[in-house]
């Protein structure tokens, strides 16, 4: 017979002591996929076949980030001491946020049993009712969830897709109806009465719903649904009228291209077709809406139980494999990223990312490789070489940058000349960089025009004039403009301090440069200028110590000879740049 811990009074103290001292011993680097530093042994070492073993494996696994080997040897742990509510709660949590929705769903009934209104368990219950197509059983449930917070907006989409589920589709579309505490919600309640009376084949009803939907924001599933929508009636016009509007607002067709799907005709499949899909995006909505508020972690539960009902949704797979790439969980986002069907809309765009996270994770050549094949089958795509070109300007590859930038132009054309800015601005620099300054002058004067007042223009061809020493009065106005419009932007406030001290204003250039470096104190480049600063007004010593602190923070390997000789010698008069 297991042991039984009950991990409550002198053992909690005991667990949060030995839990302190682990951390305290063991690298502070999370062990997934195998970091080599120990942190993995040590959790093994501590996760014996014990209860309280597994529970502090589990919480020492929890703190270094490996949330899948938290669930695992805290759910060990609750399976050791059922009676313990803290922690039966603890592994749910977290086995529901790894989509474990099998091993957490016994859990959430011991919840249930003792708290019949506990939100998250009665959420997993009803979607295993919902994905076993028990929609009565799921109704029920979902009926004792709180009418309150994220809840009371939940509740009425639940309950309308259960109802569908149950063929009572006037029980649902009159869930969904106008009511003052879900005035907020109002679009995605429009959205999801359209895809219901869509799916009850009552044309005239859907298309005020989602016109209603769509005459609020202009979001990519409500684009796909009411094109569906048009399309298998046969009205194509309509159709790529709505595409056309969303390529306007959204200029790129990485992740829907409405030409492609006029292409499917009449034949193309509405978004939602049935009860569980729609409960699918009823949590893939909330998802979003949570993560809009920063709730990232919710966000993820979400999105688990959205992909439980329906685990071929590219977009929730898209935004599940978002949210592990912001926890640094690269390899199992383009895990995810590629099991999307590549079919789908959406394939492209998780190519896209795929490639980025390639980069981020120190695979450069994996990147460029995946972004050029995306590029050749993909030719309408402006992201994708906007993309190729950032990375390239990331690990200076300028002239290749340049390029790339290049091909996104030529794909942009000038029904996107307003949105061009950035492309000119990024190209710009790259040709900058590659001295290839004639062109990228050119350029930043062009996303300009297009983008007046861009304070990051201003303050990059501003700031080039002046190191160079042309063009003193104009390039110093343009970022004294910058910064009125990004007062707290250091890189900004350092360029009017260089400016000044360009021109000779050397103790106007100091008070800048003091304050850029308030501003973004671990910057190499601004902590030199204001050394440089500080020596011409005579404070030697403070000069050498900004110098001597520039050396610290990685600068760029053209700036260590000069920052060494600086520290050494100090430095001549300066001469103001005429």
């Amino acid at each position: 017979m297991a042991k039984r811990y009950r991990f409550d009074g002198l053992a909690a103290v005991v667990v949060a002591t030995v839990a302190t001292v682990a951390v305290a011993l063991g690298s502070c680097a999370p062990p997934s996929g195998g970091s080599g530093d120990g942190t993995d042994e040590t959790i093994r070492e501590i996760g014996d076949e014990s209860g309280l073993g597994a529970y502090l494996a589990g919480r020492f696994a929890q703190a270094h980030g490996d949330t899948h080997a938290a669930a695992d040897y805290l759910g060990t742990a609750a399976r050791s001491d059922r009676d313990n509510i803290e922690l039966q709660q603890r592994a749910f949590n977290l086995l529901l946020a790894e989509g474990r929705l099998d091993e957490a769903a016994p859990m959430a009934e011991r919840l249930l049993a003792i708290d019949e209104a506990a939100p998250m368990p009665i959420l997993l219950v009803g979607v295993r009712d919902g994905m076993a197509g028990r929609f009565a059983a799921a109704e029920t449930r979902f009926s004792g969830l709180p009418h309150k917070g994220i809840n009371g907006f939940l509740g009425p989409l639940l309950t309308a897709w259960t109802q569908v589920g149950q063929g009572d589709y006037d029980g649902a579309l009159k869930q969904l109806a106008p009511r003052a505490d879900t005035a907020a919600f109002a679009p995605i309640y429009e959205f999801h009465a359209g895809l219901i009376a869509d799916l009850a084949g009552r044309a005239e009803v859907a298309e005020g719903h989602y016109k209603a939907a769509l005459s609020t924001q202009v979001s990519i599933r409500t684009i796909e649904a009411i094109g569906s929508f048009y399309q298998r009636a046969g009205r194509m016009d309509a159709a790529r009228e709505v595409y056309e509007r969303y390529h306007a607002d959204q200029g790129d067709r990485t992740l829907l291209d409405g030409a492609r799907q006029l292409a499917a005709g009449t034949a193309l499949p509405p978004v939602v077709d049935g009860a569980g899909a729609g409960l699918a995006e009823v949590m893939f909505d909330t998802a979003t809406l949570v993560r809009q508020g920063s709730a990232r972690d919710l966000a993820l539960v979400f999105v688990r139980l959205s992909l439980g009902l329906r685990p071929d949704f590219p977009l929730a797979q898209l935004l599940l494999a978002d949210i592990l790439g912001q926890q640094s969980r690269l390899v199992e986002a383009n895990q995810v990223y590629r099991a999307i069907d590549r079919n789908s809309q959406a394939a492209a765009f998780a190519r896209l990312k795929t490639a980025i996270n390639l980069d981020e994770a120190g695979d450069e050549a994996g990147a460029v490789r995946e972004l050029k094949a995306l590029a050749a089958d993909r030719p309408g795509a402006v992201d994708v070489p906007m993309t190729l070109g950032d990375v390239l300007r990331r690990h200076k590859r300028f002239a290749e940058a340049a390029e790339a930038y290049d091909m996104a132009l030529v794909r942009a054309g000038a029904s996107a000349e307003s949105r061009n800015w950035a492309i000119f601005y990024a190209r710009g620099i790259a040709l900058e960089r590659s001295h290839q300054w004639t062109r990228a002058e050119k350029d930043f004067l062009e996303a300009l025009r297009l983008k007046p007042d861009q304070p990051d223009v201003l303050n990059y061809l501003g700031y080039t004039w002046v190191d160079q020493g042309i063009n003193l009065e104009q390039g110093r106005k343009m970022i004294e403009r910058a910064v009125q419009i990004k007062p707290n932007d250091g890189a900004i406030v350092d360029s009017l301090g260089w400016a000044l001290y360009r021109i000779g204003d050397y103790a106007g250039a100091a008070a800048q440069l003091e304050h850029a470096v308030e501003l973004k104190p671990e910057d190499p480049t601004i902590n030199e200028h204001l050394g440089d600063a500080l020596w011409q007004v005579g404070r030697f010593a403070e000069a050498r110590f900004q110098w001597q602190r520039a050396l610290s923070l990685d600068p760029e390997p053209e700036q260590l000879e000069a920052l060494k000789a600086k520290v050494e010698d100090g430095q001549p008069p300066a001469k103001p740049a005429k």
